[in-house]
């Protein structure tokens, strides 16, 4: 059957682009999925996948054209099982727009309206199964958009009830979404990076008439409709693809194109600017795909470098020059990365709380050796239960201890400055640099929790956040918060509120340094720079300072704890 590639939505408000690359040529033989354009709109390059397999009978632009969206691209002639069914006979077009996805621009997320795809293919009857849209459900209060981080599974998967599909990221955390029903995914509407909308279909499901609606064993025991046996044919079905991600953040190229490169358009716009020959690279990805990485550390060989002059000095001459022009062409670079999930939180928050709360800084030093000595001893018995024992439990729950005694500490102002809140529960957070930002875990209760407990809780949440899969209530309802940038090497800062707590404080990393004693003798001690930032709206620097006091008073003594722990 004959029949036109018609350009889908390539991008909000692109009605055309320039065509930079054939992919393909008249008369090729393409398999489903396998890129067979490459065009750039003003905002990005992309790369256009075919839709069927078959054969390339017209181009209908030669490079440097320029294309119009939902117009005709190519013609192919497609396999007769991949035919539009009788009803839809005479109008092969519109077939094709229809299951056509709009593709996610390389360089930006995708906005491209999800629903309206969903609307043209949702629960549309074939044979004795139907088509079904999973519509991406509420995933936490005031959500209403999410970034896809991975797919769990490829079109033609067949996937189980309660089965994680995908896994999303908001401006708070990295969330996994189950699938509702069994059946057989045909239709992913975005990409890994594209920007999905809540309650906009996600998904499309192949769902046996078995699964929604019970029918006679004999129903449901005849062989597959043609059209899934096609899906499950089709390179991307394989579950291994469903997997496989690239540094680019795209999946697998399921098809190798002979005679042509694997490289993605970001890396393809790269070396055009650089002038690189993608042909003359080796790519360093699985089945030879030319990465970034491949492209920014490419050196042409000498010939190429000296123009292929024999002449010694004249060679190298023209080498230094090349070399010089390079360096100049490079200078001024840059790379633009867009702003999203986590780390768009973290800014919007970082930004209101130093634009709405006067922060004061208190600064102490902590003699850490009696503690250092306790550690030693309690860390024994914490292994054997399977509990890394660091220093933070301490500080979480000699932080508790004072809070009874300074309760404002554990308040917060309301938006209006007319009411301050005492909150009975210690939920104190702790800073977490994970792999997707920067993350302010909380660990509830701290008041009713042992020193045990504490450190459990904390070990779970840390690797829970640095695995980017921390669940949401964690990172709410925090009352103070910790920041150990010791961990990482740092010696002192000045920590920025995590509105709207009242209190924050920066631990610097143990120093082995000369003080003097009782005795005006100098001795080495352990000291750990401590800095107290806090809400000049709620305390003053007096009460800071005395809760300071009091709660270093229990890390220096920390049998001190003893009369009051649980």
């Amino acid at each position: 059957m004959t029949t036109e590639f018609i350009l889908p939505d390539i991008g909000e408000g692109i009605v055309e682009c320039e065509l930079l690359e054939w992919l393909v040529a008249e008369g090729d033989i393409i398999e489903e999925d396998q890129p067979v354009a490459e065009v750039m709109t003003d905002k990005a390059t992309v790369q256009i996948p075919a839709m069927h397999a078959g054969k390339v009978l017209t181009l209908h632009y030669q490079v440097g054209d320029i294309a119009k969206v939902h117009a005709p691209l190519f013609a192919m002639q497609i396999n007769d099982e991949q035919a539009t069914p009788a009803s839809d006979e005479g109008k092969p077009a519109q077939h094709n727009t229809a299951e056509i996805p709009s593709l996610p621009e390389a360089d930006e997320p995708s906005t491209t309206s999800a629903p309206a795809q969903g609307d043209l293919s949702a629960r549309n009857k074939t044979g004795s199964d139907t088509t079904e849209d999973f519509i991406l459900p509420d995933i936490g209060e005031g959500i209403v958009e999410c970034e896809i981080v991975k797919w769990h599974v490829a079109k033609g998967d067949t996937i189980t009830e309660d089965q994680p599909v995908v896994e999303v990221m908001t401006d708070k955390a990295v969330v996994e979404i189950p699938a509702k029903h069994a059946g057989i995914v045909s239709e992913l509407y975005y990409q890994q990076g594209d920007i999905a909308k809540v309650h906009a279909p996600l998904f499309c499901l192949t769902i046996a008439d078995s699964a929604a609606t019970p029918k006679a064993p004999a129903d449901t025991a005849g062989p597959a409709p043609s059209a899934r046996s096609t899906t499950q044919a089709t390179p991307s079905a394989s579950p291994a693809a469903a997997d496989t991600h690239w540094p680019d953040g795209e999946f697998e190229p399921p098809v190798a194109i002979p005679g042509r490169v694997l490289a993605s358009p970001a890396v393809r716009r790269i070396a055009r600017e650089q002038q690189i020959d993608l042909t003359q690279l080796t790519g360093s990805g699985k089945k030879g795909r030319i990465l970034k990485q491949d492209v920014v550390n490419y050196q042409p060989p000498a010939a190429q470098r000296s123009g292929g002059d024999t002449d010694a000095a004249g060679g190298q001459a023209r080498s230094t020059a090349s070399s010089s022009d390079s360096a100049v062409s490079s200078a001024g670079g840059y790379r633009v990365e867009a702003v999203r999930g986590v780390r768009a939180a973290m800014a919007k928050q970082m930004a209101a709380s130093v634009q709405t709360i006067p922060h004061f800084t208190v600064s102490d030093e902590l003699r850490m050796d009696a503690l250092i000595a306790l550690r030693e001893q309690l860390k024994p018995a914490f292994a054997e239960q399977g509990v890394k024992l660091s220093f933070m439990p301490f500080f979480v729950k000699a932080l508790s201890l004072a809070l009874n005694a300074f309760p404002i500490l554990n308040s917060q102002l309301n938006d209006d400055v007319t009411e301050l809140r005492y909150f009975d529960d210690h939920n104190i957070g702790f800073a977490v640099d994970s792999k997707i930002g920067l993350l302010v875990p909380n660990i509830k209760q701290v008041q009713t929790l042992s020193l045990f407990d504490i450190a459990s809780q904390m070990q779970d949440i840390i690797e829970q956040a640095r695995a980017g899969k921390i669940a949401g209530d964690t990172l709410k309802g925090g009352t103070i918060s910790i920041s150990n940038i010791g961990a990482l090497g740092g010696i002192t800062a000045t920590p920025v509120i995590n509105k709207p707590e009242a209190a924050i404080v920066a631990l610097g990393k143990t120093q082995r340094l000369p003080r003097f004693n009782a005795n005006d003798e100098v001795e080495a001690q352990h000291i750990m720079q401590v800095n107290w930032s806090g809400d000049h709206r709620i305390v003053d620097g007096a009460t800071m300072v005395k809760f300071n006091n009091l709660w270093c008073h229990y890390l220096m003594n920390p049998t001190a704890m003893l009369a009051h722990l649980r």
